[in-house]
């Protein structure tokens, strides 16, 4: 079965994590099939970038998230792209 999960990377006390696609038998830093992003908890506030596109994709074929995954796309959802010719009105 395929996971979608985080994979440390970054120096020693100073962790920075991709968001992959594995399968889930393999083990957390071993091969995986897909980047889809990236988070770093040392920025304030904390980064998330993931393709969003490629991670419905993903998921639409069955791949689950880490309860980890899950909490991070919860916390910090896709922004709507802004529309032209439409102004914010205040």
């Amino acid at each position: 079965m395929l996971a979608i999960r985080l994979r440390r990377v970054g120096a020693k006390k100073q962790p920075v994590y991709r968001v992959v696609v594995c399968d889930s038998a393999k083990a957390t830093d071993g091969q995986f099939v897909e980047i889809l992003g990236y988070y770093n908890p040392r920025t304030d506030p904390e980064t998330v970038e993931v393709n969003r596109e490629r991670l419905a994709h993903w998921l639409g074929r069955g791949a689950r998230p880490s309860d980890t995954v899950r909490t991070l796309m919860d916390r910090h959802p896709a922004e709507a792209p802004a529309v032209a010719g439409e102004a914010a009105t205040s």
